[in-house]
């Protein structure tokens, strides 16, 4: 599947997504039950059909065919959904509202899991089914809903710092371990020939998903968070301050250009390629992009990565991503969907996605395999972020939550709303949202 695919799924869903998440006591009362129609319950089986993102590269057709191979008779045909996550999500809930068995798997954001379990539009999966005791623990989590699993990690992702390690080297600098590391290291390389007319830094800052997951991250990089253990909004701290503080600090000072603020994933990804970014967050999927030596890329050869940076003495965190698959209530030949899913996210599949398109998988043993060390030495670093990273807010409506979310941080940045305010605004307004669960 295409990068931009990968890139848009992982993160950064829009203001549409509704993920109901089973942490209040609002939501405890409408658990569903297993069903009689749960994953593997009913023994039927024949063709199946996936419904999931755009695979432009071919590398999801490839497994795809590799199974359709084995199993003549239970063969597996991919739908694919448009490449916005919002569209993709409306699909979803579409077929699931008219019970249609168009979809047999499916393909969800991890903040999706909750909302269609909780409906229940997908089918509790049997943990007898896949073995998900081998996967990393926090891909697993994204897919439990009141301690089921309703679905089974394909990808996950964390969010990393792209940097020019030539330029750094030029100025005999190491990987920056803070903002303030980046921001002194732009000025020097500034004064550098080849540093000319290069931005320092940009992440995702278009008023979309990529937003609240760069403000989210910003916000625990100082040390703090949007919504705590409690299940309650925690912007009314001085970390959440320093934070939202930073990046608009970061927008004033020329740090990061006034025109990030149109940037998504692909946008960065064609500035960083193109030589005109020192540094840049973004997911795993960039290295290998960026790293063609066709002519598409001017900085193959000249980047490293290392993890997000933090914020004053706190330690950068990144926001979890990643896409899970899970078998449609309304879908038939439940037992063929069951038996598909625990092949497409087995093992060989995972390294084989990571190879081709530098997908984060969900097995820890591939992270530390020395084949793909050598190929991929990014991979250490993006493990040990995938260990902390933070899910996005746990609210009951998690679309109009990131809505929210997304507003108030624009507005701060255009400078339209102050720090304060645009704190104060979004903690009472996620507080009513959190209260009316």
């Amino acid at each position: 599947m295409d990068k931009t695919t990968i890139a848009r799924r992982t993160l950064r869903r829009g203001p549409a997504v509704a993920a109901l998440i089973a942490l209040t006591a609002g939501l405890a009362a409408c658990s569903p039950s297993a069903s009689s129609n749960d994953a593997g319950a009913a023994g039927d089986r024949g063709p199946i059909t996936l419904a999931t993102g755009k695979d432009t590269t071919g590398t999801l057709q490839k497994q795809l065919d590799a199974w359709n191979g084995a199993h003549p008779d239970e063969k597996v045909t991919l739908i694919e959904l448009p490449t916005s996550a919002d569209q993709q999500r409306q699909q979803l809930v579409q077929n699931a509202q008219t019970k249609s068995d168009a979809y047999t798997v499916e393909g969800l954001d991890v903040v999706w899991t909750a909302e269609f379990a909780a409906h229940r539009w997908i089918d509790e999966i049997p943990a007898s089914s896949v073995p998900t005791s081998s996967m990393i623990a926090s891909t697993v989590a994204t897919g439990q809903y009141f301690g089921k699993q309703y679905a089974i990690p394909y990808q996950t992702n964390a969010g990393v710092l792209f940097y020019r390690k030539d330029l750094l080297d030029a100025i005999g600098a190491g990987a920056p371990k803070t903002w303030s590391d980046m921001q002194a290291d732009c000025a020097k390389i500034a004064k550098l020939p080849q540093g000319a007319g290069v931005d320092c830094y940009a992440g995702q800052f278009d008023k979309y998903e990529g937003l609240t997951v760069n403000f989210c991250e910003a916000v625990q990089s100082a040390g703090g968070s949007v919504i705590g253990p409690d299940g309650k909004p925690t912007l009314n701290t001085p970390a959440a301050k320093t934070g939202l503080q930073t990046l608009l600090d970061a927008f004033n000072s020329g740090m990061i250009s006034k025109t990030a603020t149109t940037y998504k994933e692909e946008d960065g990804r064609k500035q960083f390629q193109d030589g005109n970014l020192v540094f840049h967050r973004q997911w795993p999927y960039q290295w290998d992009l960026a790293n063609k030596t066709d002519g598409s890329s001017k900085v193959a050869g000249k980047f490293a990565v290392t993890a997000l940076p933090g914020i004053g003495t706190s330690t950068g965190s990144s926001t979890l991503g990643g896409l899970n698959l899970a078998i449609s209530a309304y879908g038939k030949h439940k037992a063929t969907a069951a038996d598909f899913i625990k092949f497409l996210t087995g093992g060989d599949n995972e390294r084989q996605a990571l190879e081709d398109n530098s997908t984060a998988p969900v097995y820890p043993d591939l992270y530390t395999d020395p084949a793909l060390q050598a190929k991929f030495p990014y991979l250490a670093t993006l493990k040990a972020g995938l260990d902390t990273a933070v899910p996005r807010p746990k609210v009951a409506n998690y679309g109009d939550a990131t809505s929210l979310i997304q507003n108030d941080v624009a507005a701060a940045i255009s400078g339209s709303m102050s720090v304060d305010a645009a704190l104060a605004d979004l903690q009472s307004k996620l507080t009513a949202l959190v209260n009316a669960q």
